[in-house]
């Protein structure tokens, strides 16, 4: 029933219709390219829907929805355009339309919302809301302009004001601030947020002749996303996004929409996947046109996301092997396989240093003993004791962390422990990915020191050292700086990341570039392996060592 749907949609002018659980609202959205409805219309509107619903072609539309005890998909896609008072686009609409049509291949029930003023912008967000229960998989996507004040981002309606320099209340009051869609969604505890923008153009402010409002077209990183969110920006800080590649390029979306939309349909392709492919491909075409776009994620996810299939390699996965007896712990009932309703899964952190790896298992309940092995690969073995007592089982507290060797392979730990009652859990497998492992922890470690990327010496004039952001280099793809400016404008070559010895700091590597005596500061902003961006940080060279 959905063709026709839509067919009807698209007859009457509707952007798109909308879901809840309690069936069909009416269209709220503004008329595709004319004026809001009158109240004739919207009577014969409310009069259609109903006709609709006696029918039953209600729950004919609603069939991606999934039953109410389970987790559905709910999508709101929206597309800007016809701009009053700053420039127009021109595929914003096309953008939405076509991320509607992708998302309603993948199962969700799509909202399309097409030149939304503020009101309007408004009582669509109200209508995701009210689609979304706990649990649901929720997809925001956006098109139009965007702008940053002060690192927060404000996604621009239609009638959003031609604002000068000093106005920049004005642009907030009349925008819609993109960490408010983020509370929303936590809000209705959804448990998994995707929001993507591809609104990372031009500022729309800019005047010839006068002085635009203090701020960025496009968008700002948002590093600080809860658990459960991901997020796609179309273009890196400081990039704008392509529409097209030339006057001949006759595709109707944007670079990033139409590669975007692509990579989603992609079946076995998890959320991360989706948006590194997506992230090459678009480079590599602006590459071509001797234009710099790199799109940037965020990932806050607990775990991987699939929205077209599952895992690639889910059927090709060894069966898991015969539970096995522990020796030398205490006596112990026959192992089980874990049941997810009754049985905490430990977790594992993972931290490289000179000899090796360590690995630090973590527990939910009591534990009397702990023994582990590399997946297909002999007995298990016991991690020991350590001189403490664990005042929940007034036993001597297992060793919760084993060493690896530095060349351990990528593979699964299989990890068992006795619970309090003298039964065996597990095997619970862990996976662990070196790379994937080294990123992270140099990334926390840089995330953590912050303070010390760059230090000041004078000798023989003055020197900037960056030996801590060489020492986890293989956590960084990029480090831009900027002297006495707020905004990194140059690239500061990195040595390259040798997994075997990653921290090590080799004769001849440079560690420090010489500035003009009279710098006053130096800002750094580093772009991650994941491709997500630090905040920018400041250094003054007033605290600068003579030694």
């Amino acid at each position: 029933m959905e063709p026709e749907a839509s067919a009807l949609n698209r007859r009457y002018g509707w952007a798109d219709y909308h879901i809840n659980g309690a069936g069909f609202h009416e269209p709220r959205f503004e008329r595709t390219g004319a004026a809001p409805f009158c109240n004739g219309i919207f009577a014969m509107t409310r009069r259609l829907f109903r006709i609709l619903a006696a029918l039953g072609l209600a729950a004919g539309l609603s069939g991606l929805a999934l039953p109410a005890h389970a987790e559905k998909r709910v999508a709101l896609v929206v597309g800007n355009n016809d701009y009053r008072n700053v420039p127009k686009l021109l595929k914003a609409v096309n953008d939405a339309r076509t991320m509607g049509d992708t998302l309603k291949q993948l199962g969700f029930a799509v909202m399309v919302a097409e030149n939304q003023n503020r009101q309007q912008f408004s009582e669509t967000l109200l209508a995701f809301d009210r689609a979304i229960e706990p649990g649901d998989t929720a997809f925001f996507f956006y098109a139009g302009h965007g702008f940053e004040i002060a690192g927060q981002n404000y996604l621009l309606p239609t009638d959003v004001p031609a604002a000068t320099e000093g106005q920049e209340e004005l642009v907030r009051d009349a925008s819609i601030l993109a960490d408010r869609i983020v509370e929303r969604l936590q809000n209705k505890k959804a448990r998994t947020s995707i929001l993507v923008f591809d609104a990372c153009r031009n500022n729309p402010f800019e005047r010839s002749g006068t002085r635009a409002v203090a701020g960025g077209g496009g968008l700002a990183p948002m590093v600080q996303l809860p658990e459960g969110v991901f997020s796609v920006f179309s273009a890196g800080p400081r990039q704008t996004a392509l529409d097209r590649l030339s006057n001949d390029d006759a595709n109707p979306n944007s670079v990033f929409t139409r590669t975007f939309a692509k990579e989603l349909l992609q079946p076995g392709e998890n959320l991360v996947q989706v948006a590194q492919r997506t992230r090459r491909l678009v480079s590599e075409m602006a590459d071509t046109v001797k234009h710099r776009q790199v799109p940037v994620y965020f990932d806050q996810m607990v775990d991987d996301v699939f929205l077209s299939g599952t895992a690639k390699d889910a059927a090709a996965r060894p069966a898991d092997p015969p539970p096995q007896k522990l020796a030398a712990l205490p006596q112990v009932s026959v192992p089980r396989v874990p049941k997810e309703e009754t049985t905490n899964a430990p977790i594992a952190s993972f931290s490289r240093h000179n000899g090796g790896w360590s690995v630090v298992f973590s527990f939910a309940d009591p534990t009397l003993g702990i023994s582990w092995r590399m997946a297909g690969s002999g007995d298990f073995r016991e991690t020991g004791f350590i001189d403490t007592l664990d005042p929940r089982t007034r036993k001597r507290m297992p060793n919760p962390s084993i060493e690896l060797p530095p060349d351990t392979q990528a593979g699964t730990i299989e990890v068992r422990y006795v619970d309090q009652a003298g039964d065996m859990q597990g095997p619970f497998p862990i996976k662990f990915d070196p790379e994937a492992a080294l990123i992270r922890d140099q990334r926390k470690i840089l995330d953590m020191t912050a303070t010390s990327w760059l230090s000041f010496r004078e000798f023989n004039g003055l020197l900037v050292y960056y030996t801590h952001l060489v020492s986890y280099r293989c956590a960084i793809r990029e480090v831009r700086i900027g002297i006495d400016s707020a905004v990194p404008n140059q690239v500061l070559k990195m040595p390259g990341c040798d997994m075997r010895d990653p921290s090590a700091i080799s004769a001849g590597m440079p560690l420090y570039m010489k500035l003009n005596p009279a710098t006053q500061f130096v800002s750094v902003e580093l772009t991650y392996r994941d491709g997500s961006v630090s905040e920018i940080k400041s250094f003054r060279t007033v605290n600068r060592s003579n030694n």
